[in-house]
């Protein structure tokens, strides 16, 4: 279905604001249907995020700014996010023994086990996505990334 019936609006000023307001809609659905997936995990996009962030530094902790550093959203609130997946015992932290005022953060092995689990699934996340041949994918990269250049 195109944007123009998704949101019921037949013209548009410009392409340019069609395919703005088409970025934003399609956005907003993606993270919708993330949430939907995340949600049997007892997870919010941003922790899983967080959780494969993690993943990557593993064996190796992260600290807060780094995992701000590497999020997907900006506006997230990594420390509170981190004291959430402590609390669900995906993640520990513990004061680095370089700087006394930093705090590293490590994923724990459930918290592993969690993304091996989320990570069997993956055909699910990338399904919509998986209609684009391997082509249109790429120029849908390049296309998002000459817009945020």
């Amino acid at each position: 279905m195109g944007i123009e019936e998704e949101i019921k609006q037949s013209t548009f000023k410009s392409e340019y604001q069609k395919a703005y307001i088409n970025m934003v809609y399609t956005s907003n659905w993606l993270q919708q249907v993330q949430a939907a997936q995340f949600k049997p995990y007892g997870l919010t996009l941003p922790q899983y995020n967080i959780l494969r962030i993690l993943r990557g530094q593993h064996p190796k902790p992260a600290t807060v700014s780094l995992l701000i550093e590497r999020m997907l959203d900006k506006t997230s609130n990594a420390s509170r996010i981190v004291d959430k997946l402590e609390a669900k015992a995906l993640v520990t932290r513990k004061q680095c023994a370089d700087d006394r005022r930093t705090v590293d953060v490590l994923i724990t092995d459930k918290g592993l086990n969690l993304l091996q689990d989320i990570d069997r699934q993956e055909i699910v996340h990338f399904a919509d996505i998986a209609k684009l041949t391997d082509k249109e994918a790429q120029q849908l990269n390049s296309l998002l990334d000459k817009i945020r250049k």
